[in-house]
């Protein structure tokens, strides 16, 4: 399947934004604001909470990024000066799939990027017209290093490269390939986004992150959440990466049917070789030694409580005040009830705790005394937050109205207050045709 090439651009005419104040639940929590500045427009998405926006500090604008009727993408900026929103900008098309969501990165010479995984076909990079502005007509090119990409997960080193993480399904390349058989591989740039280059032509590695043959079929990588780290406290810059598998386990080989474990590891730009959270040195490749080893954060069983998939397919990843990593998922229980845990690593174990129940944990932000966690309930409007600290205390905070249930909230990179999340609402239905979920941005002051 290919996607439908696309050269319009196209402003669709909004209501001015809403604007709503929070009051703070308690003395500890900040006044919350919460903008509109799109209604009725967000379709069903997979996007994980990363790369959904960014702040550019020359022009005092945020961008951000969302998925409308049938997964276009479209693109707005905020003028934190005029305090306006700008009307949504078309992109490029999505192809009608929920897999194919749009994130979004800076390059160093100011241009927008935004990269979509055509599900399990090809990686597909859009480009603004100019520096610091969304507007006008973007190009749109294929990164044909990126084969059966689906997924993708950028970010920029402190030295300007770009680097996409994106799931390969190997089964597009090679039809003889196990459906379960989808293990991650990036693309690297040098030059803001014109040439590039994947993992396996950079260290001859295979893959980045994947198995083949496991014995319980779940040779499927799916990455809850990437989280880049600046280099401080004598340490490399890097970029924290949290995961579970997927695959067919008992039923053998099948696409997606199961879930089982955590893990974690870290990936330096440096060097390009990833690392336990021990700082064992694991090289360029990630194999099934090191997934049942180093970077296993704990085991769940193969099953599916309530029908459910679990863990979920979101997890999170931070580090804490020592600077040594932590994570949170969910899992389900028998009665389809969500449990959340979170892993802080002590310098020898992982210590884990269940922390609350019944949301769902979709992003964080580290702030004094520990991290802001933002979950949401099913099917209820809002967003609820809460404070966890290193030795996994969870103290539940204020709550954000949201006039409609939200599916996805993404913290901005670079953001300037009141642009801090984006929060896509969620669609009435899975259907990638039905786009009636409202775009937010929830900022503090």
């Amino acid at each position: 399947m290919r996607f439908r090439s696309l050269t319009r651009w196209v402003l669709l005419v909004l209501p001015l934004p809403l604007l709503v104040a929070v009051e703070p639940a308690s003395a500890a929590d900040p006044v919350f604001t919460v903008a509109t500045p799109a209604t009725t427009v967000a379709a069903r998405t997979d996007r994980r909470p990363m790369a959904g926006g960014v702040y550019d500090p020359v022009v005092k604008k945020t961008f951000i990024s969302w998925a409308g009727k049938n997964e276009d993408n479209y693109v707005q900026e905020y003028d934190h000066a005029a305090r306006t929103w700008s009307a949504p900008v078309f992109v490029g098309d999505g192809d009608a799939d929920t897999h194919n969501y749009p994130t979004m990165i800076q390059a160093n010479n100011g241009k927008l990027l935004i990269f979509r995984g055509m599900h399990n076909v090809e990686l597909v990079v859009s480009e603004s017209p100019k520096a610091r502005t969304a507007a006008g007509k973007w190009t749109e090119r294929v990164i044909s290093q990126g084969v059966a990409a689906s997924y993708p997960m950028p970010f920029k080193a402190a030295n300007g490269d770009i680097y996409v993480f994106y799931r390969r399904t190997d089964d597009t390349v090679d039809p003889t390939a196990p459906v379960d058989q989808r293990p991650m591989l990036y693309v690297r740039s040098r030059d803001n986004g014109r040439t590039w280059r994947n993992s396996t032509q950079l260290t001859g590695a295979k893959y980045a992150v994947g198995s083949t043959g496991r014995a319980d079929n779940m040779d499927e990588v799916y990455f809850g959440q990437m989280r880049y780290e600046p280099a401080r406290f004598g340490r490399s810059e890097r970029v924290h990466i949290v995961w579970t598998l997927a695959g067919g386990g008992p039923e053998g080989e099948k696409h997606d049917r199961y879930h089982r474990d955590i893990h974690y590891a870290y990936f330096q730009p440096s060097n390009r070789h990833f690392y336990s959270a021990s700082g064992r040195d694991l090289g360029v490749q990630i194999n099934n030694t090191d997934i049942e080893g180093p970077t296993k954060v704990v085991r769940t069983p193969i099953e599916l409580p309530a029908g459910i998939r679990s863990p979920d397919y979101i997890q999170l990843v931070g580090w804490q005040c020592n600077g040594r990593p932590f994570v949170v998922w969910f899992t389900a229980d028998a009665t389809g009830t969500f449990r959340n845990s979170a892993a802080h690593w002590t310098g020898s174990r992982w210590a884990i705790k269940e922390v609350t129940t019944g949301v769902r944990t979709r992003e964080m932000e580290p702030v004094a005394g520990g991290w802001r966690v933002y979950s949401t309930v099913d099917l209820q409007p809002g967003i609820r937050t809460a404070l966890l600290t290193d030795t996994g205390v969870w103290t539940a905070g204020a709550q954000i109205p949201t006039a409609k249930p939200v599916q996805r909230i993404e913290l901005i990179t670079r953001f300037r207050d009141p642009a801090r999340l984006l929060v896509t609402g969620a669609s009435s239905a899975r259907d990638a045709s039905v786009a009636d979920g409202d775009i937010h941005v929830v900022g503090v002051g």
